[in-house]
């Protein structure tokens, strides 16, 4: 990476970071791997680090997990290979035999699974599989870390004589302990053992009578211990096929040192591999805790955080239960700085160190927590001027500090910088300062170099609104607490709420306005309406909100009246149907009626049946006009209409007797003598005929299209 100061990683603090992923390694070389990380050189190294990250991560929540990658340190096995003749541990035997099954398990797995960890099987695809290592430690050393009977002939028949003397030392041992017990002097506890040797407890009066080496005697003196004569001669000559066994395995590890002597640099290579996956393993659990991914990266200069939380902020708030506010930031060539102003306190430095932060964890291969669709680049210098430069050392010096700080910057700032200052311009006369301030950004500016400001200048502010690749932004306030929202509003300056906020805290309003009217007239006012397009800003905000819901509210309202109309509309159609079809059942009705009444007259069956055929045929000539699923859906119809209208006709009469028997009996109508000729209509109906005939009680009515008999008792006079 090009220009990366060290006091660019302290300002953002980047060393807690890696402090942090430092507790997810399992091995300490893996943690002290974990506190060098550094940005990468450059973007292909770091696309394959953040890729692998990212695959590591995927794997902890999927079926495919990754074999375990926990070894041993071999570094001092490195200097003892690199000299002639040394001979090795057999714990370093064992650790190297170890990290040969781990690495050679990971890359068979990595290769089996390569389609979904590519990145992380390339990691490792220059790394030799060798499984001789193992295979010639393993002859040599068992699994508890013994030398195997079998790892030599000679040694195997050592170790057969060895057994064949302890036997025999054994059975001499105790044939002496049953004839020295037999003569009693042998004390209580019969023997015991001295210099991993057994030995008889002889009394001390006896020891004269038993032959042997004295090994020594009780602290009272009363026992004395000795090993019996025959067992003695045997002791001896197993001292010297130890020693021979002794010999025979360092010859038998110089030998399998030798033998991995020339593969030096392959176990290097594996404790290197395995140090790397360690480190990747940190970095993608750490990507868990903060809910850190890989954003899409850019193949133009920009940078669009969506959803951008600073970590470490994070991790503590969520330790603390409390929420952490995430920012969304946008640069880009058309606007490429951003000037943020606003009171203090109201996180303009944390939007700063959120953005720097999270762009030095990206260009180390950590992963950042982002929203998905964020957008990111490579920048090849990041310079920051942050952080607390009132300390006691440079105090005084605190502005020349900072100059010597631009000074640096405008050597190095270009096209691919990204530049972070925090309080620009202060520690000085304020007009001067806001002056050589605004020079200074003028110049990045033309160096198109990309950058985030935050200032309480005026002038800077006016900058910002008059380049068109410059634009302001300010944290937002609520402008009644004059409490922070943590929320970044970019395309306008931030108001300082330098007296509201002194206000609040109660400085005197007569002092207040006092100050006022010590600054320039325009500088209040310009300040003042910053306050005030914040605040119209704050209420349009609202009643935008409002009015979006009451578009909701009106078009969900609108989307049900067409339901209902389009309801009623089918219906209408249904009952105009259903009524088409009951007059022309009528009319059928009526034309049956006058041939029953002709038949009843003349008594004559043929011109009777003649005449039924013909009307059969007639409606039966209409039918056929009708196609089949129109029958069928007209069935349907009057299904639908009839079971509708019975349930009307159900529901009224049940409210007809309800009425009749909660309500009073109406007084009896006055009676109306009806004679031919009376316009009447039935007591419930509505259509009017007149009266054709009457006979015995009952009058026939003439409705034009059908004439119908009704009792009398139900018809009335029509006015």
């Amino acid at each position: 990476m090009g220009h990366l100061p060290k006091k660019t990683l302290e300002d953002l603090e980047f060393f807690r970071v890696t402090d942090q992923i430092t507790d997810f390694a399992i091995t300490p070389m893996g943690k002290s791997a974990c506190q060098t990380l550094v940005p990468l050189p450059d973007q292909e190294t770091l696309f394959k680090e953040l890729h692998a990250v990212s695959e590591y991560l995927a794997s902890f929540a999927n079926d495919n997990r990754i074999p375990n990658h926990g070894f041993e340190d071999l570094s001092p096995a490195f200097q003892l290979l690199k000299i002639e003749n040394s001979v090795l541990e057999i714990t370093a035997f064992r650790n190297i035999a170890t990290a040969s099954l781990t690495v050679n398990t990971l890359l068979k797995f990595l290769y089996k699974f390569k389609t979904y960890y590519p990145s992380l099987y390339q990691l490792g695809s220059q790394v030799e599989v060798n499984k001789e290592i193992k295979k010639e430690i393993d002859n040599v050393i068992d699994r508890f870390g013994e030398i195997r009977d079998n790892a030599s002939d000679s040694l195997y028949i050592l170790r057969k004589q060895i057994q064949g003397l302890k036997g025999k030392i054994a059975q001499s041992f105790n044939k002496a302990l049953s004839h020295y017990q037999n003569l009693d002097y042998l004390d209580d506890i019969r023997e015991s053992v001295v210099e991993n040797k057994r030995v008889l407890a002889v009394k001390a009066m006896h020891r004269r009578k038993v032959k042997g080496g004295i090994m020594g005697s009780s602290k009272t003196g009363s026992i004395v211990f000795i090993e019996p004569e025959a067992t003695l001669n045997f002791s001896r000559e197993l001292q010297n096929l130890v020693f021979e066994e002794m010999e025979e395995i360092k010859k038998i590890l110089s030998q399998l040192t030798d033998f991995l002597r020339p593969l030096l640099g392959l176990i290097k290579s594996y404790q290197r591999y395995l140090i790397h996956i360690d480190t990747i393993f940190a970095r993608a659990r750490y990507a868990q805790v903060i809910n850190g991914l890989l954003p899409i990266f850019s193949d133009h200069q920009e940078l669009e955080l969506k959803n951008a939380y600073h970590p470490l902020l994070y991790r503590t708030h969520k330790l603390e239960d409390k929420k952490t506010f995430p920012q969304d930031i946008h640069l880009h060539p058309k606007s490429r700085i951003v000037v943020i102003s606003g009171p203090n306190a109201g996180g303009k430095s944390i939007t700063l160190k959120t953005v720097g932060l999270l762009q030095l964890m990206l260009q180390s291969g950590i992963l950042i927590p982002v929203h998905e669709k964020s957008r990111v680049c490579w920048f090849d210098s990041i310079l920051t001027d942050i952080g607390d430069n009132q300390s006691i050392e440079n105090h005084l010096s605190t502005y020349s500090y900072r100059l010597k700080n631009m000074k640096s910057f405008l050597r190095k700032c270009d096209d691919k910088t990204l530049f972070l200052i925090d309080e620009f311009g202060t520690g000085s006369d304020p007009e001067l300062g806001g002056a050589l301030a605004e020079v200074i950004l003028e110049d990045f500016y033309e160096r198109k170099s990309f950058g985030l400001i935050t200032t309480h200048y005026a002038n800077l502010k006016l900058l910002a609104d008059e380049q068109p690749a410059m634009v302001n932004a300010n944290m937002q306030f609520d402008d009644k607490t004059l409490e922070p929202v943590f929320k970044l509003i970019l395309g306008e300056a931030g108001s300082s709420f330098t007296f509201e906020v002194a206000q609040k805290n109660g400085i005197p309003f007569s002092l207040i306005n006092r100050a006022k009217k010590k600054i320039e007239r325009g500088k209040v006012r310009f300040d003042a309406t910053i306050a005030r397009m914040q605040k119209e800003r704050h209420k349009m905000a609202k009643t935008g909100k409002s009015l979006k819901e009451k578009e909701n509210k009106f078009e969900n309202e609108s989307e049900r009246l067409e339901k209902l109309n389009e309801k009623l509309k089918s219906k209408l159609v249904n009952y105009q149907e259903l009524f088409d079809h009951n007059q022309r059942m009528i009319v059928l009705g009526n034309k049956l009626n006058d041939l029953a009444e002709r038949f009843f007259q003349n008594n004559k069956k043929r011109p009777l049946i003649a005449e039924i055929l013909r009307l059969v045929e007639s409606e039966n000539a209409k039918r056929k006009r009708k196609t089949l699923a129109q029958a069928k859906k007209d069935r349907k119809v009057k299904k639908e209409v009839a079971k509708d209208v019975s349930q009307k006709l159900v529901n009224i009469r049940k409210e007809k007797k309800k009425k009749k028997t909660t309500s009073p009996l109406p007084p009896p109508k006055a009676l109306v003598v009806l004679k031919v000729g009376d316009k009447v209509r039935m007591l419930d109906g509505k259509s009017v005929g007149s009266i054709d005939s009457i006979e015995k009680q009952k009058a026939i009515v003439n409705y034009g299209l059908f004439t119908t008999q009704v009792s009398l008792d139900q018809l009335e006079i029509a006015n």
